[in-house]
């Protein structure tokens, strides 16, 4: 049926196609190695390079992998998307963009892998750092301008990981199950937009199952919605190693498999092609697509690039100066620009934590640390004390010294945050803590210093136990090779702190959602919070919050005036009342007044930032469009409006609205679904109690169980964790693997440590791709069958 939809979509190099063997068409769905793919020089088709780049080029100079396990390139590392996003800056990140695209350009890279727009389900997903928001609005938005960006320099973004990507754990066979309209307002929205908006050349696809179904071969997610419903033209590449059945694959318009299968699957498609089971106009297709990006980026190869690495460090601080968040400033202990005397604590300090760990690592053009950048400024600093060891157990003789230097000095910079074991692709946190050696070391300091600026660094939310022993609180993320001297630039107040959460902070993780229900562990992960994620589930139901979406603090204050309202738009006037420069983030939420469906109380569906000299005000105009009052009806298949009264509201952050109004909205639906007669659950705010009964009638069907059933046998899509309970084999298999992860953690390598996890968790099938075919399919069955075997005697 899609084919016979699609049929317009113009297939522009036919006359090339027809000069290719079957052969050669399905050769080219697949890479020629791990980052290339395949070129076919009769007919001068050049290969194109793809690389990992959601904050930085990490171009393998050597042996390649996925993971990041061999080094890269020497390459400008940006702040990461979770950092970035706080600036909340369309131009900033723009300009970031295309800063990434240069580096590309340089490289003779086409396709650069980010960015990264899955949603914040949890604030324990081990790759959020990765990510922009809990929000979809906030995530499409500024995805489309990273996007831009990347591609004003003639390569092509890949947005990832499409879709439902909410884990880290199992995330190869995971079957993530939710329902369509959450699907549709929380976890396809960016998606769209970097499509539709953004224009991206290329798309990745996820691991995971969704409904039942493999990502990459999902016949509703690509088929109807990407290329029917949106119009996509571009490519699909699966994630590396994401292909599961490659002719199911290809019929879902999944057109490049990475990295090289050795030749393995294009044989799979020429048999399906010769027995009937694939028609070949799918694959020329496929294969037009495909050519279309390889002629319209491999053009980078011609292009001249200089690449001033010093002119893209300092842009790299300056987009880090914009996106540190201020949490806290009792006092107005900040910013430091007195000669009081200092003491810097930690060992952040002296070796920072600026990225994370996985397909993103990069190895940057330099990195100076806080305690060099610090000491060089005008700054008295006493001393230096290292405080705690990263991954270690407390050391009472470190926080001693620590302790006596913060009596001796006036104020102590605290340098704290989540060690390079915590966040990283293939693994999922296990709690929001800071490590307890730190805990114990911010409470000894406060003991005898109570004038603390407490300086974090990671990826993400972190429980704040200490926040009231301390007076000010700077969240640097994971700022980039740039965060030292951007951090110095804040607490000096060189620079006037301006961004702002794009995630809520709970008091503790239990307060989550979704915390009942995540990770999934064995077989799904039940999407049971719906469309109750991050702030749509706090500030609906009123529950208390360490920070609000949308929360940081400046340097200055502002005022909100004249607020005018039409069904077009929404402008006011805001003013910097404070003494120094600025910049506000002016944020706007739409709340629908009297409701019949279970829906998020307020809705972020614009913002703007805004700078402002002292004393100096600016007029802002947010647009409105019938998609900011809309909701997915499951019934119509399509957006539809309740009619009736909105509130327009506008504000600091969603808990500070500083201007309110009112605009009715005609409706284009009678209302019959989600209503509270069905969902009383889902209206009351007993989300982390939804029963089965309401669970099914949200999804529409009966989930299978959340559990691997121990009792079948072990197939393809299995993992080496399952395997362990089904014979000696497989639980040497398992201790071996387990055992090498935990010697990396006891060298101190944390890095190779996550990726044997990743290995733990990989599906069977992916082993004879992994290694190219060195351990073909025949040879992965056999070692099955001997554990099935056993399973079947019992």
């Amino acid at each position: 049926m899609l084919i016979e939809k699609r049929r317009g979509v113009k297939m522009k190099h036919m006359a090339l196609i027809n000069q290719m063997t079957l052969e050669e068409k399905a050769s080219l769905m697949s890479g020629e190695n791990f980052w290339n793919t395949k070129a076919v020089e009769r007919l001068n088709i050049p290969s194109i390079m793809m690389t990992d780049g959601p904050h930085g080029v990490r171009k393998q100079a050597g042996k390649a992998d996925h993971l990041g396990l061999n080094k890269s390139i020497p390459a400008t590392c940006y702040p990461t998307a979770a950092t970035v996003a706080n600036s909340w800056d369309r131009d900033l990140i723009y300009q970031m963009g295309e800063y990434l695209g240069k580096e590309s350009v340089n490289e003779n890279i086409s396709v650069l892998l980010g960015p990264g727009i899955n949603i914040k389900r949890n604030p324990l997903c081990g790759r959020n750092f990765e990510y922009f928001s809990e929000d979809p609005y906030l995530t499409g938005e500024l995805g489309v301008s990273m996007v831009k960006g990347m591609q004003s320099q003639g390569i092509s973004a890949c947005p990832k990981h499409f879709a439902v990507n909410s884990q880290e754990h199992m995330r190869m066979t995971i079957d993530e199950v939710v329902d369509e309209r959450s699907l549709r307002e929380i976890y396809l929205p960016a998606f769209e937009k970097v499509v539709k908006e953004g224009k991206t050349k290329t798309l990745m696809s996820s691991y995971n199952q969704v409904n039942g179904e493999f990502a990459n071969e999902h016949s509703h997610l690509m088929n109807d919605i990407l290329y029917d419903e949106w119009g996509y033209e571009g490519v699909v590449v699966t994630d590396w190693g994401g292909n599961n059945d490659r002719v199911a694959g290809l019929k879902a318009h999944n057109q490049l498999e990475m990295p090289a299968t050795n030749g393995i699957t294009d044989l799979e498609i020429v048999n399906a092609v010769k027995e009937g089971f694939l028609e070949e106009r799918i694959l020329d297709e496929a294969v037009s697509q495909l050519l279309t990006l390889v002629f319209d980026t491999s053009k980078v190869v011609d292009k001249s690039v200089v690449v001033d690495e010093e002119k893209h460090h300092q842009a790299a601080v300056n987009i880090a100066k914009k996106s540190l968040v201020l949490l806290k400033n009792e006092g107005n202990l900040l910013p430091i620009k007195d000669n009081r005397s200092i003491g810097i604590i930690g060992d952040f300090a002296k070796t920072p934590r600026y990225q994370g760990a996985g397909s993103s690592l990069i190895n940057p053009t330099k990195l100076p640390n806080a305690l060099e950048v610090f000491n060089e400024s005008d700054l008295m600093i006493t001393g230096f004390a290292q405080g705690f060891v990263r991954r270690g157990k407390t050391k009472e003789k470190l926080v001693n010294e620590a302790v006596e230097l913060s009596k001796a000095v006036e104020t102590v910079l605290l340098f704290v945050g989540l060690d390079e074991s915590s966040e990283a692709e293939g693994i999922d946190r296990k709690n929001l803590s800071l490590p307890e050696n730190q805990l114990h070391l911010i409470n000894e300091v406060s003991k005898v210093n109570p004038n603390i600026v407490l300086i974090i660094a990671g990826g993400g939310v972190v429980e704040m136990p200490f926040i009231h022993q301390v007076k000010s609180v700077l969240h640097t993320y994971l700022a980039g090779q740039g965060s030292a001297e951007a951090t110095k630039s804040i607490i000096t107040g060189e620079e006037n702190p301006s961004g702002k959460l794009t995630e809520t902070y709970p008091l503790k993780y239990e307060d989550t959602p979704s915390a009942p229900f995540y990770p999934g562990k064995e077989a799904t992960a039940e999407h049971r919070e719906a469309l109750f994620i991050g702030y749509r589930y706090f500030d609906t139901f009123n529950k208390e919050v360490l920070f609000p979406f949308g929360y940081g603090l400046s340097y200055t204050t502002f005022s909100y005036e004249n607020l005018m309202i039409t069904d077009k738009n929404v402008s006011l006037t805001i003013t910097n009342t404070g003494d120094v420069y600025g910049e506000e983030i002016v944020q706007l939420y739409i709340e629908k007044k009297s409701t019949q469906i279970f829906r998020a109380k307020k809705e972020l569906k614009g913002f703007k930032k805004v700078s402002l000299e002292p004393g100096e005000s600016k007029q802002v105009v947010l647009e409105l469009t019938d998609r900011d009052f809309s909701f997915y009806s499951i019934r119509s298949k399509d957006w539809v409006i309740e009619e009736g009264e909105y509130s327009i509201l506008v504000g600091s952050s969603i808990q500070d609205i500083r201007l309110e109004g009112e605009l009715f909205v005609s409706g284009t639906e009678t209302i019959f679904e989600y209503t509270e007669k069905n969902f009383p659950h889902y209206f009351s705010g007993e989300i982390k109690n939804i029963p089965d009964v309401e669970f099914i009638r949200l999804l529409g069907y009966k989930p299978p169980s959340p559990l691997w059933d121990k009792n079948n046998l072990l197939g393809m899509n299995d993992t080496i964790a399952q395997a362990r309970s089904k014979h000696w084999l497989g639980k040497a298999t398992y201790g071996m693997v387990a055992g090498v992860k935990n010697g990396f953690m006891l060298i101190d390598n944390p890095i190779w440590s996550n990726n044997m996890y990743f290995v733990i968790n990989m599906p069977f099938r992916q082993i004879e791709r992994f290694t190219g075919g060195k351990i073909n399919s025949k040879m992965v069955q056999g070692y099955l069958n001997v554990l099935n075997k056993k399973s079947k005697r019992r």
